[in-house]
């Protein structure tokens, strides 16, 4: 998911996961139990006054922060941060002259459609196929390890 905002506070992250990730994992009849973020202040504050802590605990996401300069820990997102960067952004701002954050959003969108669900990935867990194949193989396992199904 990728969202285009003119700014970077709690309240955004929060908006982001209630706007994106949550209304998929729903519609995939996906729990989202756990949720991982770096250190960053838009993910890390006081949890009685912070907007994205409260969030979380509002929706009884459990969220794990990454050790502190450790980029490693999350390194799957790292990798795609960068790959966005290299594949998506380098070429968009060389192609086009953008005056709405909603043409960069559309364009994002498509590349995202495509990096998803037509670009074969050689990484961890994909080997060879889209993230789209490895994601709905997967979902059987969410079933499977969901504690109601256990007994």
């Amino acid at each position: 998911f990728a969202k285009v905002y003119t700014e970077k506070n709690s309240l955004i992250a929060a908006d982001m996961l209630n706007d994106k990730v949550l209304p998929f994992f729903d519609s995939e009849q996906v729990p989202l139990l756990r949720i991982l973020t770096d250190r960053g202040t838009e993910y890390h504050g006081h949890k009685e006054s912070h907007a994205y802590e409260l969030y979380l605990n509002l929706e009884d996401i459990e969220h794990t922060k990454t050790k502190a300069y450790s980029p490693q820990t999350n390194g799957i997102c790292e990798r795609f941060h960068k790959t966005m960067k290299t594949e998506c952004y380098d070429i968009l701002f060389r192609r086009k002259i953008y005056t709405q954050l909603s043409e960069i959003q559309n364009d994002i969108e498509q590349w995202l459609e495509f990096y998803n669900q037509e670009r074969a990935h050689s990484g961890k867990y994909c080997y060879g196929k889209t993230p789209w194949q490895t994601w709905n193989d997967a979902k059987g396992l969410v079933k499977e390890k969901q504690l109601e199904n256990l007994f």
